[in-house]
């Protein structure tokens, strides 16, 4: 069972911890980000930092195992390779997405989210928590009798997405992309509550055909008080929201694999999106960055995988 720490809370209240026997004399310790991408990198920093101490090991994330010693029990439920199997869910306008539908032998629709929960942990169990999370786009659980192809042992699934991602990696390993010469839109719309939106975007990124070199998309929140402007930042705010950009931009360039997609404002908010080739910078530059300006308006953000910027088809205009 994971635990939280009162002192991992000081460093990331994200973290979690678990314990036990790594051998007969050596005790192991695991921090765990719990599937949260954007904790990822502060756990691996931690464990790296770690001291040597006799007879104890510090493991960062949780890792393979070989699945014969692997067996899950949520409730009245197992989760094992005896009654786990998988197909994969091929879409041929999104060849490079890995969709799997895991199938539970046991499965019943009523106890759907406990089953689907038990997946999830057999998986991190399985793969490794970093593999489960990086090399999976998409997972839904089901049964036997709704499978729609056939199935494979679910001792197969390692071998099945190394080989994905190996083709991945051939496909769009270096690739990147300056944007100096690109071609922005400005883009106006109204909210169904009758708000005005404004967006810039890089029109010319949106119809770049290697999109799935940067999967990671980067999603900026920020929160400010627009009651009196029709929902859009004085001009303090805005100046100060287009320098918190500035700095963002400092850091994550776009040779590097960081491209800024664009903004949109509207109703007390603006989001600022970037797709970006790994998660790791953003993951810590945000908080850093952010501290600074948390008189002016608040902050929140997340890292999710959208290999083919499907987050921005909003911004295409027909």
């Amino acid at each position: 069972m994971k635990i939280k720490s009162v002192e991992l809370e000081k460093i990331n209240d994200g973290i979690y911890f678990l314990t036990g026997m790594y051998d007969e004399h050596t005790a192991e310790l695991i921090l765990t980000a719990d599937g949260v991408l954007k904790n990822i990198v502060f756990v691996e920093e931690i464990i790296a930092s770690a001291p040597n101490i006799l007879n104890w090991k510090f493991t960062a994330l949780k890792q393979p195992n070989d699945i014969t010693n692997i067996e899950i029990r949520m409730g009245d439920y197992s989760f094992d390779s005896d009654n786990l199997s998988f197909y994969p869910n091929e879409n041929p306008n999104f060849p490079d997405e890995v969709e799997l539908i895991i199938i539970h032998h046991d499965y019943n629709e009523k106890d759907k989210t406990q089953i689907t929960n038990g997946v999830y942990i057999f998986l991190d169990n399985y793969l490794g928590e970093l593999n489960s999370i990086t090399t999976i786009d998409y997972i839904s659980v089901n049964s036997k009798e709704n499978a729609e192809n056939n199935l494979i042992s679910i001792t197969k699934l390692k071998d099945y997405l190394i080989w994905r991602e190996k083709e991945f990696i051939e496909k769009y390993y270096g690739i990147r992309y300056e944007t100096e010469n690109d071609m922005y839109t400005n883009i106006s719309a109204t909210l169904e509550n009758g708000m005005e939106l404004i967006a810039f975007v890089n029109s010319t990124l949106l119809d770049w055909n290697s999109k799935a070199s940067h999967p990671w998309i980067l999603k900026i929140e920020i929160k400010y008080d627009g009651d009196k402007n029709n929902g859009f930042p004085d001009d303090l705010t805005y100046d100060k929201m287009n320098g918190f950009e500035d700095e963002i931009m400092i850091h994550l360039k776009d040779y590097e694999g960081f491209l800024n997609i664009g903004r949109e404002t509207a109703d007390s908010e603006r989001n600022i999106y970037f797709a970006c080739n790994d998660f790791r910078l953003p993951s810590k530059l945000i908080p850093n960055i952010e501290k600074k300006y948390v008189k002016y308006f608040s902050v929140a953000f997340e890292i999710y995988k959208d290999k083919y910027w499907q987050t921005f088809e909003k911004f295409k205009l027909n």
